[in-house]
């Protein structure tokens, strides 16, 4: 019933998160909003249930310093402008007010409080340009969110079927798991700096870009190697990668 309620829901539902101006003007019959929504909550329950089913052979620690099983409880806001943004958080959001809705799931170690946002919640959505690309930054910024456990864009026609679930879920469970992985190599490899990468471990399970730089630079003590971590430099490395290669080289 799942797969069906989300494959039904996915033609229709990113037009209904982000409508465009000749789509809010009269559109033709079909699935309500509470439909839509509906079919939006059983997406985010699959990919959070793919996530469990990726982690379940790793060991107990490991599991429990994954970011999304770490948090227990978070929220998950769909966010319709030009593409659609599906964005877990640890952040404390107010009570939904107005037209605002939420919607509460769980799965085994996960509970979570689904909201949905639009241009008629949120007016500056509407302004986003993402014609070229999708801005995450920057609603991100128009959601006043400061820690980000994920961030999913689906693109126009992209779909929500449960098989991208399934292939979302799994990659997010993987990434999660290889940046433990690393960040314990770490604590191994420079046990002096064990404050330094715990912080930083905790940056980015955040989505804070700029602090894991920032901390990848602090940890090496300034080494001209890491100087190319450059905040607000979107060609620059993957810092916890360049930081793990810099002390492997070094030990």
């Amino acid at each position: 019933m799942l797969t069906s309620r989300v494959m039904e829901g996915e033609a229709k539902l990113t037009r209904e998160m982000g409508p465009g101006p000749e789509e809010a003007q009269g559109r033709q019959a079909g699935p309500g909003p509470e439909a839509m929504r509906a079919a939006m909550a059983d997406y985010v329950a699959a990919v959070h249930a793919a996530y469990l089913d990726a982690s379940a052979d790793l060991t107990a620690g490991e599991r429990g310093r994954l970011p999304l099983v770490a948090a227990g409880t978070f929220t998950v806001a769909a966010v319709g402008s030009q593409n659609l943004h599906i964005i877990g958080t640890c952040d404390q959001l107010p009570a939904p007010a107005g037209q605002e809705v939420s919607l509460a799931g769980s799965d085994r170690d996960l509970a979570w409080t689904l909201r949905f946002f639009d241009p008629v919640i949120i007016p500056g959505l509407g302004l986003v340009d993402e014609s070229r690309e999708p801005q995450p930054d920057r609603i991100r910024d128009l959601l006043g969110l400061s820690g980000v456990v994920y961030h999913l864009t689906v693109p126009p026609g992209g779909g929500l079927s449960a098989h991208h679930a399934l292939h979302a879920g799994t990659g997010l469970a993987h990434s999660h798991a290889t940046a433990s992985r690393d960040y314990d190599t770490l604590s191994n490899l420079l046990p002096r700096q064990a404050s330094a990468i715990a912080e930083m471990r905790a940056a980015e399970a955040s989505g804070l870009v700029v602090a894991v730089r920032l901390l990848a630079q602090h940890i090496s003590g300034g080494d001209d190697d890491l100087r190319v971590l450059i905040p607000g430099d979107a060609s620059a490395p993957d810092a916890r990668r360049a930081l793990l290669a810099w002390a492997r080289e070094r030990i």
